[in-house]
């Protein structure tokens, strides 16, 4: 009997113990909060002080074998191709390694800026291709693979020589070298806090009109027709990459009470065509699509361009398929593809019949 009184206040300690973390919830009945090792996988930030950084390595050869597999057909062989994302290589020199400040960033004259004249940490390499790369595919990288790719980047730059293998231990000696690494300013109050101490001038110094102010002008600009397409059709030279678009100036721009066109009549529906709905599921699922649409060019062509010069072709468009290629259709390599033969068959035999929809 002694123990029944202890198992009661037992019970009322840990009803009273549940009111007390239900009413110090934010949201009560809502969620919960994350275990330490859910948090531990989104915390994958690497500061410039390399906290964050994960302990692994990578060489620049191995570097060499992913890039040309999973990152050429974008940013080039050599990391210099503009066709798709902006350069990422070119523009340094010793000098600038030497000296922690890229020349050609204070040439006006200058074509371009890549991402390694620009670039203050490596750090910022490491993290943002662990994190954002590839772009079909993100933070499907290993560590080694981001060590390598990272060390493959900075011996394109001449930061570091072909047999060097980057790693946690090093990569304080590789940000000694960073061409911009001076180049960078904390001499501003953008940043929040006191992080750096003595800064303290505001970035402006406007002032807030409170009377008898000025109405705020409205600000408009036209192009004229004839002018429109000056400069060729802006909708065939846009990127299809990204959100921006550009407008068709081959027809005159839209303008407040023109009439709207009718509406095109309604086409009867086609009859549901199998085989090429089984094709492009197969070029979604082994992610064709990223590079390549069915009637358009996005990084490589269109399927129905590669249809109408292989027409019949199946073998041939087989062995692209798995082994790749480059100069064909431009000079963005194609990487070798991994996909079963059976799926290459079947995406070869659609692409050689005309890549229907």
């Amino acid at each position: 009997m002694s123990r029944f009184p202890n198992a009661v206040l037992t019970l009322a300690l840990l009803a009273v113990a549940g009111v007390g973390a239900a009413q110090g919830n934010k949201y009560p009945g809502v969620g919960r909060d994350a275990t330490p090792k859910e948090v531990a996988k989104w915390d994958i930030d690497v500061r410039p002080d390399f906290k964050g950084l994960p302990a692994g390595s990578g060489s620049v050869a191995k570097g060499q074998e992913v890039w040309e597999s999973k990152c050429a057909h974008c940013h080039g062989v050599f990391g210099e191709s503009g066709e798709v994302f902006s350069p990422l290589i070119g523009g340094t020199t010793a000098e600038d390694i030497k000296t922690g400040r890229v020349a050609n960033l204070n040439r006006s004259d200058y074509p371009g800026r890549t991402t390694l004249m620009k670039v203050a940490t490596v750090s910022t390499l490491w993290d943002y291709i662990n994190r954002a790369m590839p772009w079909t595919n993100p933070k499907s990288l290993t560590t080694e693979e981001v060590y390598s790719v990272t060390a493959f980047m900075l011996n394109l730059a001449n930061i570091v020589p072909d047999n060097y293998v980057l790693s946690d231990k090093n990569i304080a000696e590789v940000q000694a070298r960073m061409p911009n690494r001076n180049g960078m300013t904390t001499a501003h109050a953008m940043w929040p806090g006191n992080e750096f101490a003595g800064v303290k001038k505001p970035d402006t110094a406007n002032k807030v009109c409170m009377k008898d102010c000025t109405p705020e002008p409205k600000l408009a600009s036209f192009l004229p027709d004839f002018a429109r397409n000056a400069h060729g059709n802006l909708l065939e030279q846009n990127r299809m990459v990204g959100a921006q678009h550009g407008v068709d100036t081959t027809k005159p721009e839209p303008k407040a009470g023109m009439p709207v066109a009718a509406a095109a009549p309604v086409a009867a529906a086609k009859p549901e065509n199998n085989e090429a709905k089984a094709a492009i599921a197969l070029l979604n699922k082994h992610s064709c699509t990223a590079c390549h649409g069915v009637d358009k060019k996005i990084v490589g062509p269109g399927f129905n361009e590669v249809a109408k010069k292989q027409a019949g072709k199946v073998e041939y468009l087989v062995g692209k398929i798995k082994a790749g290629g480059v100069g064909v259709y431009g000079q963005i390599p194609m990487p070798s593809q991994s996909l079963p033969d059976a799926d290459a068959k079947q995406i070869a035999e659609w692409i050689s019949k005309g890549a229907s929809k």
